[in-house]
């Protein structure tokens, strides 16, 4: 692969030098040999868009290919993210994908279902749609496994997967939601490591809520191996411990406070 011409690298404090997003002649140009026509012309659409949204990204040395597979694991403080972050893995990636796990509903607004589909994500069908009348649709959106089964299918077929633990977008700028403990899960029952990703709003006023078309970093930490053996299926007690840590390297790279459910129920009784 031709890799995309690169801009000088930029530096954040004592981090390593940064990746920035090409020019669009660089962006249109970069060899995708792993596409076929029709979604490298996608994929270059999208990171047009992106070329305005994220500023800088560090550490994608940790999301080659070499390293598959993988859970990508990051927090989600705006929708844009679900379209823009894989654009811009893929393109690194020499048009190999990441298939994210995605809600149904976001897949009704035009446009964003083909590019779903192209980009074959693991579809969630576990929320209700706005208006309640469009939960009619759900059964056209259904996979042919579970998510859950899907995703363990992917990682054991060498292929990366790419999770919000959060399950839903959040706008608050300095705390991440509690999180669902899927990617724990199916980092210890596939022996699959974690790679955590924090997003980042450098340009968002303290304790004001994200905005949509904010300016993101991506911080790309180095992959967490799962403790014990694969191949059974995790205790409670494991997939909880396991969360936490995950939850917690989520949070040192987001620049955002993560507390754990045991935690908060304790200052509650105080």
């Amino acid at each position: 692969m031709q890799a995309p011409d690169v801009a000088s690298p930029i530096t954040f404090g004592s981090a390593p030098p940064a990746w920035r997003v090409p020019a669009a002649g660089h962006i249109l140009g970069c060899e995708l040999p792993h596409l076929g026509l029709g979604d490298r012309l996608l994929l270059r659409g999208l990171m047009l868009l992106a070329r305005r949204q994220i500023a800088a990204v560090h550490g994608l040395q940790h999301v080659r290919p070499a390293m598959d597979p993988f859970i990508l694991a990051m927090n989600h403080g705006t929708r844009r993210e679900s379209l823009l972050v894989p654009a811009l893995l893929f393109l690194n990636r020499g048009g190999r994908l990441i298939h994210f796990l995605a809600d149904w509903n976001f897949q009704l607004i035009p446009g964003v279902g083909l590019i779903y589909r192209r980009a074959q994500v693991v579809t969630v069908t576990r929320k209700s749609a706005k208006p309640r009348a469009l939960n009619g649709l759900k059964p056209f959106f259904r996979q042919v496994l579970p998510p859950f089964e899907l995703a363990r299918a992917h990682l054991l077929a060498g292929r990366p997967v790419g999770i919000f633990p959060e399950g839903t977008v959040n706008r608050d700028p300095d705390r991440l939601l509690r999180g669902r403990r899927g990617a724990a899960r199916l980092s210890l029952e596939t022996g699959a490591p974690i790679v955590p990703m924090g997003i980042r709003f450098p340009g968002v006023e303290p304790g004001s809520p994200v905005p949509e078309h904010a300016a993101m970093e991506l911080h790309i930490g180095a992959p967490l191996t799962p403790p014990g053996s694969p191949g059974h299926r995790a205790s409670v007690g494991a997939v909880s411990t396991w969360h936490a840590a995950i939850m917690n390297e989520i949070a040192r790279l987001s620049g955002k406070a993560w507390t754990t459910p045991m935690k908060e129920a304790s200052h509650g009784r105080s």
